[in-house]
């Protein structure tokens, strides 16, 4: 058997291809090698190669998808997520500094200080919410919360829950990336904030299943079914 040796610049040629691969996983959350290659038009072989090399560096992890509902029989794919040291590499340069500020907060000011803080971080979710739902009534309330939380520097998307009887019982709202997720692994404060903010716009309680904070892929949060109120119920 002969064996291909790598040459360091073909590897440093590579680097383009494989921060496509990395920012893809953090656009769309964890993903198969199947979904990457269809995703970035590459072989599943060439997308692979590439993985190996992104989980050597630390970079990305397997692990096993996440199954909602019923589970078919056999193994459940394998996925491949962002590790802490490759969420690092994308707006988190500044983490060190936002902790120390948050501890200094805490430590001077007390829990009800952060709480505000916390509060006042996602005010741009009313804000915003109530623009974008004036710009596009079309879309359902998952779907303009998702292009809120876009807009704000998460890379966020809509899941239909699985239905029963037939109907739609509902959709998840899927941040794939969060921008103060390190921060939030001490101050819960942080997600704890953003679904008091998802409930109160929409006027229902909401469940936050899922936090990139506390080491998941996604952070994830299940909005039930909402009908829509038509212009002469409004009035």
């Amino acid at each position: 058997m002969e064996f291909v040796r790598t040459s360091t610049a073909q590897r440093e040629g590579d680097a383009p291809t494989r921060d496509r691969v990395a920012r893809t996983i953090l656009e769309n959350g964890p993903s198969t090698a199947a979904d990457l290659a269809l995703r970035l038009d590459l072989t599943p072989a060439a997308v692979r190669r590439h993985l190996d090399h992104l989980v050597d560096e630390g970079v990305v992890e397997s692990r096993d998808q996440k199954v909602y509902g019923t589970r078919g029989r056999g193994r459940p794919a394998k996925v491949f997520a962002l590790t802490e040291a490759g969420r690092d590499s994308f707006d988190q340069q500044y983490d060190d500094l936002a902790v120390q500020a948050m501890r200094f907060l805490a430590e001077t000011q007390g829990e009800d200080a952060v709480v505000e803080f916390a509060r006042r971080r996602v005010a741009f979710v009313e804000r915003d919410y109530a623009a974008v739902m004036a710009t596009d009534p079309d879309l359902t309330p998952a779907e303009a919360l998702a292009r809120v939380f876009t807009q704000n520097g998460y890379a966020a998307s809509v899941r239909d829950l699985p239905a029963a009887n037939g109907q739609s019982v509902g959709e998840q709202l899927c941040q794939q990336h969060c921008p103060v997720s390190h921060v939030a692994h001490e101050f819960p404060q942080l997600c704890e904030a953003e679904t008091e903010a998802i409930a109160s716009v929409l006027g229902t309680h909401v469940q936050r299943l899922a936090t990139i904070a506390h080491g998941d892929g996604v952070c994830t949060t299940c909005i039930p079914q909402t009908p829509k109120i038509s212009e002469k119920e409004k009035a």
